[in-house]
């Protein structure tokens, strides 16, 4: 019997690829889909030309989640999602929520990011972070899944084999992202003649939200700078570490493939990657080297933001809860040209 699955956020980007997912699985099948803007509207007002295109988006409604769903994905606002998700949770509802209100496990740390109170802050101790290759048993039976952000999925990719096997206590982590990272809603930071022939730096000194969310993944100091740059989608983290015995780049590169063995979705490649390679799948490639002149190990990870770094991700976690294949439903093949 498929699973109903529902969408909260179906106007943005994330949750159109949702949609797309959901409509080739084969397990599930999509029986609700809601936003906040767009609500009362049909979803081919948001996408033009999508098939279903007449089905009616419907206004985020808990208590219409939980008769229509058996899982739910929510692609909303910070702030909107832990409230959401909360009251799914509470009608018995599995929760995937793409938004931040349930990666952070203490709600003062939340706070100090995001600037608001937290929604939800006695269901911190039931979500799973949804990193599936930091401890995939963890999301089997899973009822609220946390899916991390797409800069700390490609950073903490690229920087787990390096922590976990003690050959980094501090690291510089620098990330490239595309405009689609900004989301749907206008502004400076995704307009074309903004954006086009540019590139900048944001959220420096420690100040972007993911921050945090990086460093309690990873258990040690990050420096983090985000940059945006004129592309569609796409991300590419370049993380740095001194280690203080520097491993031989045979030794580094073993260490990584075996560390992602069993990681269906991640890569270690030959050369560093580019954004192209994974755009529009699930996939993650990975290119460890080491300067041995400077004794400094170098990890390269790319990844796509929107799917990752998201979407693709969360439908990830939502198989490994079920009991599903891991991969079923996510694209693998890189869009092209």
């Amino acid at each position: 019997m498929a699973l109903r699955v529902g969408i909260a956020g179906i106007s943005g980007y994330t949750g159109v690829l949702l949609y797309r997912m959901i409509m080739e699985h084969p397990e599930l099948t999509l029986t609700w889909v809601g936003a906040g803007r767009a609500s009362g509207e049909p979803l081919s007002k948001s996408w033009p030309g999508i098939p279903g295109g007449d089905r009616l988006v419907q206004a985020v409604d808990p208590d219409a989640i939980a008769e229509a769903c058996d899982a739910v994905f929510l692609a909303l606002p910070h702030g909107v999602s832990g409230a959401v998700g909360r009251d799914c949770f509470a009608r018995g509802v599995r929760v995937f929520d793409l938004g931040a209100d349930f990666r952070l496990r203490d709600p003062a740390v939340y706070a100090a990011a995001y600037g608001l109170a937290h929604p939800a802050p006695g269901l911190l101790a039931e979500a799973v972070y949804g990193l599936p290759e930091k401890d995939p048993a963890a999301l089997a039976g899973a009822r609220l899944v946390a899916v991390p952000g797409c800069y700390p999925t490609a950073t903490g990719l690229a920087a787990l084999p390096l922590v976990e096997n003690g050959l980094a206590d501090w690291l510089i982590a620098d990330c490239l992202s595309g405009i689609s990272g900004a989301g749907r809603s206008p502004s400076a930071r995704n307009l074309y003649c903004e954006v086009s022939e540019s590139a900048e730096a944001y959220g420096v000194g420690g100040a972007h939200r993911h921050t945090p969310e990086i460093e309690q993944l990873l258990g040690v100091p990050v420096t983090f700078t985000p940059h945006l740059v004129p592309m569609r989608r796409g991300m590419l983290a370049t993380v740095h570490a001194r280690p203080r015995v520097l491993p031989s780049a045979a030794a580094l590169r073993a260490l990584f493939v075996d560390r992602y063995a069993n990681a269906p979705l991640v890569e270690i490649v030959d050369a560093p990657p580019a954004t192209r390679e994974v755009r529009g799948t699930g996939r993650c490639r990975i290119f460890p080297t080491v300067d041995t002149a400077r004794g400094v190990v170098s990890v390269f990870s790319a990844i796509d933001n929107l799917g990752k770094g998201a979407s693709t991700q969360a439908m990830q976690c939502l198989n490994l809860s079920f009991g599903l294949p891991e991969t079923r439903g996510i694209p693998l093949f890189p869009d092209a040209p």
